[in-house]
């Protein structure tokens, strides 16, 4: 029988314990202008942000590459009742169907960063698209043509972050795959099927949703009639479960890269 691989699990950052009245110290002599709070999926970054933004008096951009998308509410995880008071934005921005871009976000993140600090609010950016967050926190500069993934020095540019502040939500493989697995069943039991069943309902073609990748792509696969229930579901839970390991590397890539990132424990 052949030899059976086991991965070994990345060494995890060491967790801190942040001081958030340092950290309001901080923001208000000018020492950061954007926190943003980081980390893979069903890791606990929504709850953290929420909680730091009570304390704060901030107000919460979506770095969420699909929860921009109205209607696409149980797949993409909104929790819209985690917030409870606090404001957010860059949530229900665009249309299911369209193709909305890291280059739009970057000008929506701008108008609505803006916005907050004009009012005197603390802005958290909140999210786990990596690419998303680059493009706000490194000044990205679309017309050139380094990747935005590419070690790169953060460029001043006029009305975006300078000084921004990264907090990262630490959590183990284990637990981070045993909440997913937990999560996916949840969300089928709260209606994601019928969620995706009537996006092609209305219309939203097939082969955008797949373009959607996860939920979406496995949901639809299975509307088809390409994959069972079952198929689709442990397909899915394994994407989910790479999807994060790959979050998590490009948040390592970003500490390479020169930024400084506070792993905390939410």
């Amino acid at each position: 029988m052949p030899r059976l691989k086991h991965s070994i699990p990345a060494e995890l950052p060491q967790a801190e314990q942040l001081d958030f009245g340092q950290l309001a110290g901080d923001y208000a002599a000018g020492r950061c202008d954007l926190i943003v709070v980081l980390g893979p999926t069903a890791s606990g970054k929504t709850r953290y942000a929420v909680s730091l933004a009570e304390r704060l008096g901030g107000e919460i951009l979506s770095a969420d590459s699909r929860q921009v998308y109205r209607g696409m509410d149980i797949g993409t995880g909104k929790d819209l009742a985690e917030y409870g008071s606090i404001p957010y934005h860059l949530i229900d921005i665009a249309e299911p169907g369209t193709q909305y871009n890291v280059w739009q976000f970057q000008q929506d993140f701008l108008r609505a960063y803006a916005d907050i600090r004009a009012r005197g609010a603390v802005p958290v950016l909140c999210g786990g698209t990596g690419m998303y967050i680059n493009a706000v926190t490194r000044g990205y500069d679309f017309s050139e043509k380094t990747p935005l993934s590419a070690a790169r020095e953060a460029l001043p540019r006029e009305g975006f972050p300078q000084k921004p502040f990264f907090i990262g939500t630490l959590v183990d493989r284990d637990t981070r795959n045993a909440r997913i697995d937990a999560r996916l069943d949840a969300r089928l039991q709260e209606g994601m099927v019928e969620e995706i069943r009537g996006l092609l309902e209305r219309g939203v073609p097939a082969e955008v949703l797949i373009s959607y990748g996860l939920e979406y792509k496995f949901v639809t696969l299975y509307l088809q009639g390409i994959l069972s229930f079952e198929e689709m579901r442990i397909q899915l839970a394994t994407a989910i479960h790479q999807f994060a390991k790959r979050q998590m590397t490009w948040f390592r890539g970003m500490e390479r890269s020169g930024a400084l990132i506070h792993w905390v424990e939410p």
